[in-house]
This record gives structure tokens, C-alpha cells and sequence, in this order.
């Protein structure tokens, strides 16, 4: 795997994906706040300083390097921010990706998680030269796993865990790089 050392926007048919800045925080705090967003999320703070505190942490790293790295997802037309995208390499596997990825309820629906994810993947092989990515999810989140299943991503494992008394229902979904994408 390798770093990129100057990541440029990725652009695709509708959306720009762009490293997230600390003056996204405001709009990413407003969407991964509402319940319903917030329940399939790994954010523990969702308020604005909080998302700009991850904001900042995150823009330090180069994509590639350990821990995430935030893209957040632009309507190209309007260049309104809809959402955003993560990505980190698994801790101890080398040349794996996990992704992540979140739209603003009032873009749901409109196939722009799809359209964003599928651009990660690429840039995760190609850029970062991944070998596998990777996405968890709950089991429950339907949304999330069509959109997995739609960018190409395949169903490896269902799993269950508890955590702090909480028993969670998750699954692993993966692209290999040799591996055609054949949305479902």
C-alpha cells in the first residue's frame, strides 16, 4: 500500500469528494446529529466543536496512513456539502481499507451514497493501492448495506458483539482489487 501525498478532489457525475475542513463541521454535526443518523454511526461526538475536532485530527494524516481520513461529499451543481465518506487502513492487515460513509437524510434515496462509495473504492485501489476494502455495518441499517452491495462490495460475514452491554448485529462486506465491481 502507499500514501498519497497530495490528495486531489475526486470527481464523479454528480459529486465532488474533497478532504473535509474544519468549516464543514457546522453541516456534518446537523446530519450526523439527527437520531436516525446517529444511531449507525462511530462518532461518539456529533456536536460542531466535536466533528471540528475530528476534522482537524483527521486532516494531519495523508490518506493511507493509520486512522481515518475524511472526504466530505459536494453536489457538483450546487456545491452544497450532502454527506461524507471515511477511510483507514485495518490495523494489522496489510494492504486492507475499511470505508465509511454517511448522506444527509434529505439526500437519501438519490443514489449519491452509491455514486460516492464507488469513487472511494477506486480510490482506494488505485491511489492507495489497496488490495481489499472493507465496510462494516448493522445488520439493521438496510440503507447502508444496499448501498455496500450496489458500489460492487460483496457479503462476507455476519457477526454479533457486545459492547458495554449492548449486544450489536453487524456485518463485513468486501471488494477484492481483482475482483470486477458488478453492482447488484
Amino acid at each position: 500500500m502507499r500514501f498519497d501525498d497530495d490528495p486531489r478532489p475526486i470527481l464523479t457525475e454528480r459529486l465532488q469528494l474533497r478532504r473535509s475542513v474544519a468549516d464543514d463541521a457546522e453541516t456534518i454535526s446537523a446530519y450526523r446529529s439527527d437520531p436516525e443518523v446517529h444511531r449507525y454511526q462511530g462518532w461518539e461526538r456529533t456536536d460542531p466543536d466535536g466533528v471540528r475536532d475530528e476534522i482537524r485530527e483527521m486532516a494531519a494524516r495523508r490518506p493511507g496512513e493509520p486512522g481515518w481520513v475524511q472526504f466530505s461529499v459536494d453536489e457538483r451543481e450546487t456545491g452544497r456539502l450532502v454527506g461524507d465518506v471515511g477511510l483507514s487502513p485495518a490495523d494489522g492487515e496489510h494492504g486492507v481499507i475499511k470505508i465509511g460513509y454517511t448522506m444527509a437524510p434529505e439526500v437519501q434515496g438519490r443514489g449519491y451514497a452509491t455514486e460516492a462509495v464507488r469513487a472511494l473504492v477506486g480510490y482506494a485501489f488505485e491511489a492507495l493501492d489497496a488490495e481489499v476494502v472493507r465496510a462494516y455495518a448493522s445488520a439493521e441499517n438496510t440503507s447502508s448495506l444496499r448501498v455496500a452491495e450496489k458500489a460492487g462490495l460483496v457479503l462476507i460475514e455476519r457477526f454479533e458483539r457486545t459492547y458495554e452491554g449492548e449486544t450489536w448485529q453487524g456485518v463485513r462486506y468486501e471488494r477484492r482489487r481483482d475482483e470486477p465491481a458488478e453492482p447488484h
